[in-house]
């Protein structure tokens, strides 16, 4: 059958992997995760990132055939996984078994973690002069830049938050300072009918704590719905 959907999933070129179980970043979401098959199976099992699988519109059981380098492979849809994309290590959308894609030009990438600077250079130098044909990217500077961007942005978010904070005290102010006159003949009128100095103030102090109370409450609803809407809708990821 045809089916309508895909988007960028039909328009990317991808760089799949193959193994034979999953990894501590992944979770079985559903169906069976084939780690082997033979080499000559006519069609090859896969496990598909159920993000992927909902917009190539595809669940267990269907039928992909994927061109590698002119070849084509026919496969289906054995399993759908989770992957949390915010570890910082190789995940793919695609997950071939073991024994189809070995003779299938390839690369190999690890990550490892260095004490400083120091070390990376040193590892770096020795990289170049043992292997000439591998490649070496220190990811510190791009994880540099991304903190500075991320600093400007909360401090543009944290002067936003200060500034409406004062902008409301202003307004607070005004508000309270043009109702003045009204709580004087409030004050006045409740004199005339016995109230003391005392009842007054407490008056006063109950109308504007359940003033303040709502006034709180009502924001933080409204910051919390915004924050989840925009980690949900814009950023795509778990509100917490």
């Amino acid at each position: 059958t045809t089916r309508q959907g895909g988007g960028w999933a039909l328009r990317r070129e991808y760089r799949s992997s193959y193994r034979g179980a999953m990894n501590d970043a992944e979770t079985l979401e559903a169906g069976a995760f084939i780690g082997t098959v033979a080499a000559d199976a006519e069609i090859v099992p896969i496990s598909v990132e159920q993000d992927l699988a909902r917009e190539l519109n595809v669940g267990l059981g269907d039928t992909l055939v994927w061109d590698v380098q002119g070849l084509p492979i026919t496969t289906y849809v054995s399993s759908l996984r989770s992957v949390d994309w915010q570890r910082f290590q190789t995940n793919f959308f695609v997950i071939f078994p073991e024994g189809v894609l070995e003779a299938a030009p390839q690369f190999f990438v690890m990550l490892t973690r260095t004490a400083g600077d120091v070390e990376a250079g040193s590892l770096t130098a020795a990289l170049f002069n043992g292997y000439p044909n591998v490649s070496s990217i220190d990811l510190t500077l791009v994880l540099n830049i991304f903190d500075t961007i991320y600093e400007r942005i909360a401090f543009v978010l944290r002067f936003m938050a200060l500034f409406s904070l004062c902008t409301g005290m202003i307004v607070l102010v005004a508000a309270v300072t043009v109702s003045r006159f009204q709580r004087i003949e409030e004050s006045v009128l409740l004199k005339t009918l016995g109230a003391s100095r005392r009842q007054l103030i407490r008056i006063m102090l109950i109308e504007y704590l359940f003033l303040g109370f709502f006034a709180t409450a009502t924001g933080m609803l409204l910051a919390l719905a915004s924050s989840a809407a925009l980690a949900l809708f814009v950023f795509d990821t778990p509100f917490v």
